[in-house]
This record gives C-alpha cells, sequence and structure tokens, in this order.
C-alpha cells in the first residue's frame, strides 16, 4: 500500500482515483479554492506559451518552424533566454547574429523574456524543491554565487536591450537559496510549479509550468514548455491545429498577472498540486528506467 501524502489524508491512488482526469473531481468545488486559494481557477482553461533553451546557436531551423505560428495568431509567449550558454548540447548552430534583435522585437511585440539559468551547465547533483531531475545547474550551490549568476545573466540580457522578468531554471532545478537570490535581485517571478492557478510561496510569485505539449484543459492556467531545438514538424502542426482550436484561450504573463491575485495556495488546490508533482515525477522515473535498465 503506498504512503499517504503527509498532511492530506489520501494516499496517491485515493488521489488518483479522485481526480484521474486531472481536474474533474478537485475543480468541483471552486467557491472553496476561491475563498481558500485566493484565486479562482478559471473555466474555460487559459494557455500560455513558454520556448525554453534559447540562445543564439540553437537549432536554426527547427526555431524557424514556431516563428510563423507565434505570428499566425499574435502569440506572446514567455521566451527563456540562456544568458551566457556554456552547455555544448545547445550549439546546435553557428551563432545566429539576428537572434538578439529578434528577442528584442519579440518582446517589442508582447512576449516575456526570461532568466534561463546563466549558463546551463547543471553539474550539481544537489536536492531540489520539484525533484524531478537529480542534476540543475542551481540547487545547492551557495547562495552567494546563485545570486551573482543570477545578477550577471540579467546583466547580459539587460545589454543587450531586453527587459527579462521572470525566472525560468534549467532542469527544474532550484533551492530555496535560489528563490532568496531571485528576490535580492528583483526577480518576483518563477514559471514553475504544478498547481493550476498562479501563486506565492518562498516570497516569490510561481506561473506554473505543467504541459510539455498541448493536452486539453477544462479549467486553471496551463504553460506549455517547447523546446525548440527538438521540436519536429508534426509537432509544430499538432500545436498550431491546438491553437486554432483554442486561440481564444491563449494568454500572457501581463494578463495573468492583471487579471489573478495569487496568494497561498487552498488545501483543495495544495492537494492538487501534490498529485500532479508527483504523477510528474513517476512519469520522469519510468522513462528513466526506461532508457537506462538495469
Amino acid at each position: 500500500m503506498k504512503k499517504p501524502l503527509s498532511g492530506s489524508g489520501f494516499g496517491i491512488q485515493q488521489l488518483w482515483n479522485r481526480c484521474n482526469d486531472g481536474s474533474r473531481h478537485i475543480i468541483a468545488d471552486e467557491s472553496r479554492i476561491h475563498h481558500e486559494g485566493k484565486c479562482m481557477i478559471p473555466r474555460p482553461a487559459q494557455y500560455l506559451l513558454r520556448f525554453d533553451d534559447l540562445c543564439p546557436t540553437i537549432e536554426h531551423d527547427h526555431w524557424l518552424r514556431c516563428l510563423p505560428m507565434i505570428e499566425e495568431f499574435g502569440l506572446r509567449p514567455i521566451l527563456a533566454v540562456v544568458p551566457d550558454n556554456r552547455d555544448h548540447s545547445l550549439n546546435l548552430s553557428m551563432p545566429d547574429p539576428m537572434f538578439w534583435p529578434l528577442m528584442r522585437a519579440m518582446e517589442a511585440e508582447g512576449a516575456t523574456i526570461a532568466l534561463h539559468g546563466y549558463s546551463h551547465i547543471c553539474s550539481s547533483k544537489a536536492a531540489n524543491i520539484l525533484k524531478l531531475h537529480h542534476h540543475s545547474e542551481f540547487a545547492g550551490v551557495a547562495e552567494d554565487t546563485q545570486r551573482r549568476w543570477i545578477r550577471e545573466g540579467l546583466g547580459v540580457l539587460r545589454g543587450q536591450g531586453l527587459t527579462p522578468r521572470i525566472f525560468v531554471a534549467p532542469r527544474h532545478g532550484f533551492d530555496h537559496a535560489t528563490l532568496r537570490a531571485l528576490r535580492k535581485e528583483g526577480i518576483p517571478l518563477i514559471s514553475d510549479g504544478f498547481a493550476r492557478i498562479p501563486f506565492n510561496r518562498g516570497g516569490i510569485t510561481w506561473i506554473p509550468q505543467q504541459l510539455w505539449r498541448p493536452v486539453e484543459k477544462s479549467g486553471g492556467i496551463w504553460t506549455i514548455c517547447i523546446h525548440s531545438n527538438f521540436i519536429r514538424a508534426a509537432q509544430v502542426e499538432e500545436l498550431r491545429v491546438f491553437i486554432r482550436r483554442h486561440a481564444a484561450q491563449f494568454t500572457s504573463l501581463d494578463r495573468v498577472l492583471a487579471e489573478y491575485s495569487p496568494g497561498r495556495l487552498g488545501p483543495i488546490e495544495k492537494l492538487y498540486e501534490s498529485w500532479a508533482l508527483w504523477r510528474a515525477q513517476a512519469r520522469r522515473a519510468r522513462r528513466r528506467r526506461k532508457l537506462h535498465p538495469r
């Protein structure tokens, strides 16, 4: 028998039985969520689009597959930019001299620039808050070093004429020291977490990021994370079809912040968040076992 979630009174399987479609039963008591979580779960669902691992050496042809779609539907995505890329796995093309002008142009059209780590070198094996990956860039690193990386990364992006407003941790890897460093460097937002509404924790506003492909949801705010370096033409078409069907439901970070007042999550949404995070952790663990069988 599986152990219950800490403090919840529910085992994972019981929680799965209550909400096996990811929303149906827990969303039912919306009035309680509004009272306890400070923020009503929106219905129908709203979607944010986020592009990760952006840097001058991204896979240009794959990135170019995505740009017409952004323009066609007038999307205002979150652009997660690596300020000082030293990760060889992201060196997929010759440096593009038009990368930074394009980022400036997209920000001018309403996109949000995110600080995506610093160098994208994920060498730390320390425990991190979400426990989705065994290696990370920030978790476990001395807070002074984390703060310096954040400050220098912001300096690089600002030096390119950009205005980074939110943090995206490579591999979802960050700890409480990261949150403190972000606050001290004036970045009050992070794109991560598995709730269905924005919330405050550790002095930071979390804009949840729960999806890596388009999935229709009945309610909530859902960030779809896209790694353009590895996206196939068929995946772009799947995303385009989804956006066309739900175009009116795609939003922007500015609209989310204007329309919702994040607070602490209420008990029901905390329960959902714990279940969703456990599900993501279990899925990644199965994938690792499949890739590296004993």
